[in-house]
């Protein structure tokens, strides 16, 4: 079984995160980097999947030569090659974009399985999955809570409100997974040390036939018009209790409409 799975560095939820003065983007410089904690869960999933069904796992990225450090991590969690795809025309991609880049790389590899986290820290869109199956003419398995595959079926569960849904579809698919769905392995020594010497191929957007006008920044269908730092944090108002303090909070919760 040929299966994908795609990753994303982020900068860290933890960090100071702000955005470039030149052209409102994300200041990736200016905050740590991470491995996107969802898409960690999808490449657990990955690998169980080849586990069970034997096979190989791609890792598939988009993003600078520092997105090169999450790629060697999902490596060194198990996977077996990469592909990683990086160019300054891309930068500024919007969702649609990046899911014409990433499709249109899913299209030079074999693929029976993509799996992809539901959602980014970054960009909190969790449209990929969808998008892909979209661009690329096969079912999307979304939200997934488990994932089960007999034969060419591909089966899993989704959570919702009042429980969960099974879904199904016939292989090739794109599956996007939820955090529930397992705990990613950590890296072994002799996983990291293998890392080093497992192949990562990059391409660039003429690599994938792009008209570079159609991702990045001169592409992209949404953009930032203006921000503004925070405003410090105000001190609440004090209400000192002296027997109708349940009164004013109903009538402050009831001017914030609340209730």
């Amino acid at each position: 079984m040929n299966i994908v799975v795609l990753v994303k560095q982020v900068p860290d939820t933890w960090s100071n995160r702000t955005l470039r003065d030149d052209d409102r983007t994300v200041d990736r410089d200016a905050a740590d980097a991470v491995f996107n904690e969802m898409d960690e869960h999808g490449v657990e999933e990955a690998l169980k999947l080849k586990e069970a069904h034997g096979g190989e796992v791609t890792v598939l990225s988009m993003g600078p030569d520092r997105a090169g450090e999450t790629i060697r991590k999902a490596l060194a969690m198990g996977a077996d090659k990469a592909v990683h795809v990086s160019d300054e025309a891309l930068h500024g991609s919007c969702a649609v974009g990046t899911s014409a880049a990433l499709a249109a790389a899913l299209k030079t590899l074999e693929f029976d399985v993509v799996v992809v986290g539901t959602e980014a820290s970054d960009a909190r869109v969790g449209a990929l999955g969808a998008m892909l199956g979209e661009r690329l003419g096969v079912p999307a398995l979304t939200g997934a809570r488990t994932v089960t595959i007999e034969g060419t079926t591909a089966r899993i569960e989704r959570q919702v409100d009042a429980g969960y849904q099974t879904v199904e579809a016939s292989l090739p698919v794109v599956i996007s997974v939820i955090e529930k769905i397992n705990e990613p392995r950590y890296p072994s020594f002799k996983g990291i040390m293998a890392a080093k010497k497992k192949p990562v191929q990059t391409l660039s957007v003429a690599d994938l036939g792009l008209d570079p006008s159609s991702v990045g920044l001169a592409g992209a269908t949404s953009e930032v018009v203006d921000f503004a730092p925070r405003p410090p944090k105000q001190q609440g108002e004090i209400v000192t209790d002296e027997g109708s303090g349940g009164v004013a909070l109903a009538e402050f919760l009831a001017a914030q409409k609340i209730i």
